[in-house]
């Protein structure tokens, strides 16, 4: 079975996610079938980028979303897309509309909500002398 899901990236301690089409059976971060967005929680408010015409094809052939990635479509509008696209609704439509809000929303900055420490006052033990 086809899972859409989240693929952990970035350095210790400072994780963000791809969101992925992957085989169920293949481990967290192995390997995976196509790249359709980005999370990162570490901003505010967390960011979310799905690519809405892959996600919609994926939807409709069968692939099953994780239930962290049914948060974030529900966030980003996608979920509710889907079912419309399901009553009968073009797909071209609903992704011109998807593209629109993208282009509407304000944007997010890149500052995390986690400050830097001061100077020396890291968790890095200092090497000794």
């Amino acid at each position: 079975m086809v899972r859409i899901r989240l693929r952990r990236i970035g350095f210790k301690d400072q994780p963000s996610y791809r969101i992925v089409v992957a085989d169920q059976r293949s481990p967290r971060d192995g390997s995976f079938i196509e790249i359709i967005g980005f999370h990162n929680p570490r901003t505010e408010p967390s960011t979310d980028v799905v690519d809405e015409a892959r996600a919609l094809h994926w939807l409709n052939v069968g692939a099953q979303p994780s239930e962290a990635v049914v948060s974030i479509f529900r966030r980003t509008g996608t979920t509710a897309r889907f079912e419309r696209l399901r009553k009968g609704e073009a797909l071209e439509a609903l992704i011109a509309e998807a593209d629109a809000e993208k282009a509407a929303a304000e944007p997010v900055s890149p500052r995390t909500r986690y400050d830097s420490p001061e100077a020396g006052q890291g968790t890095m033990k200092k090497a000794a002398q």
